[in-house]
């Protein structure tokens, strides 16, 4: 007897077993971990890469869970699309690369879910052994230390822009204002650096400090806090 399409949607499942179910999700557990340092060590997001890397370990472990949920059922299936239109990840992303390790975290969610345990894991390998050679030779060619620099300096001796800029530019190949702030007891000044090496970075801030005692200087790396 020919089934309705109800009946065909409550009977069509796929078979999951327990263990297997377990055993994934344990496996997204540590896949997302290492995707969570890959991208703390080798990211070049400016946000707080650390904090953000903690995302990936729930995300993939909940994707995992929908996907394996979802695909027991045709009709769930069917409802997923209605519950996405409901429910919007409204995550406000900053950087591109933020958007690339979440699309990868997902697709290994969605990997672990569809039960394609070693294509899933062998892919992931894969990406992250290119991801840390790329980040490897690239630093080959550029050893170059690129910084932001934040000059404070308060008080009627305070430093003026010009000595920081000429004391940068005598220890730093590249020397960009970003910001400048003063008033009639204070200033700051917010500049990207490019030098050679540490040992021009911190002969500049020397000199720097030479002009005033009390100056305050920040260096921050550009590819952000770890």
């Amino acid at each position: 007897m020919t089934q309705s399409f109800e009946q065909f949607l409550t009977t069509t499942s796929a078979n999951i077993t327990l263990f297997a179910f377990v055993l994934n999700l344990l496996l997204s557990a540590v896949l997302s971990v290492a995707l969570s340092w890959l991208y703390t060590k080798y990211g070049n997001s400016m946000s707080n890469r650390k904090q953000f890397g903690k995302n990936f370990l729930l995300i993939t472990m909940t994707t995992m869970l929908i996907i394996t949920v979802v695909k027991s059922s045709l009709a769930l299936s069917l409802g997923l699309v209605g519950a996405l239109s409901i429910i919007r990840f409204r995550a406000a992303i900053k950087e591109p690369e933020e958007l690339a390790y979440l699309f990868l975290s997902i697709s290994i969610g969605l990997g672990l879910g569809a039960d394609q345990t070693g294509i899933t894991t062998i892919a992931f390998l894969i990406i992250m052994l290119i991801v840390i050679f790329s980040k490897k030779m690239s630093g080959k060619y550029n050893e170059n230390q690129n910084l932001f620099i934040t000059v404070q300096s308060q008080g009627t001796t305070k430093i003026n822009l010009q000595d920081i800029i000429e004391v940068l530019k005598r220890n730093c190949d590249i020397v960009n204002l970003r910001r400048f702030d003063e008033t009639k007891d204070a200033l700051e000044a917010s500049l990207m650096v490019e030098a050679g090496s540490f040992e021009q970075i911190n002969k500049a801030k020397l000199e720097l400090q030479k002009f005033n005692e009390s100056v305050k200087i920040t260096f921050l790396d550009n590819k952000g806090l770890m």
